[in-house]
């Protein structure tokens, strides 16, 4: 079963409020005890059953909410390290979007898009490619064996409480926030 992890640390950090996060945090956890509730399930329901394949397709949904709420939680700090200090997935961005402020107006770009959903900086496992993607749901719209680095959750309930429908001070706030060193980690240098 999976554990809710705990992301107290980041109360008082700089653009969110202690009340957004706080309603975030019990969104996340949500997640985390449905992806539980609907493992139960599906082991006592017959496999060729219609509560079976509904039980199934909904997993997608949860656990992918679980684990992308994760990745952007991990990634926030109220002590972030800067981009240009981490020089692999630093430099790795400026190759192939011509600079690292052109990757960074894409992103957001993609961010300002209409709807809800997701923005993903991916790396492609077997290429090293990046690319800004948008997630529409959860359970909708990943690359396929690719690793996610940067997430950015654009679903109004990680801004409307501080910022109301002004998306863009939210992503701003959310680049102030990110620890490049968590995305360092994440990043395969291949």
């Amino acid at each position: 079963m999976y554990k809710t992890k705990e992301y107290k640390n980041l109360f008082g950090l700089a653009g969110f409020s202690d009340q957004l996060l706080e309603n975030h945090f019990k969104l996340y956890k949500g997640y985390v005890a449905n992806t539980n509730k609907l493992i139960e399930l599906r082991k006592n329901t017959h496999p060729g059953s219609l509560e079976h394949a509904e039980i199934t397709r909904r997993f997608g949904w949860e656990y992918n909410g679980m684990r992308l709420h994760e990745l952007y939680f991990d990634s926030l700090s109220k002590t972030p390290i800067k981009a240009s200090d981490n020089k692999n997935i630093y430099d790795k961005i400026c190759n192939q979007f011509g600079s690292f402020e052109t990757w960074r107006e894409r992103f957001i770009a993609t961010g300002m898009m209409r709807g809800i959903g997701w923005v993903v900086l991916y790396q492609d496992k077997q290429s090293g490619s990046l690319f800004n993607t948008w997630i529409n749901e959860h359970d909708l719209g990943h690359l396929t064996g690719a690793q996610p680095l940067v997430i950015m959750d654009v679903f109004e309930h990680a801004f409307i409480t501080d910022y109301g429908l002004n998306r863009k001070l939210y992503i701003e706030a959310f680049f102030n926030s990110i620890d490049w060193e968590i995305i360092e980690n994440r990043f395969n240098t291949k």
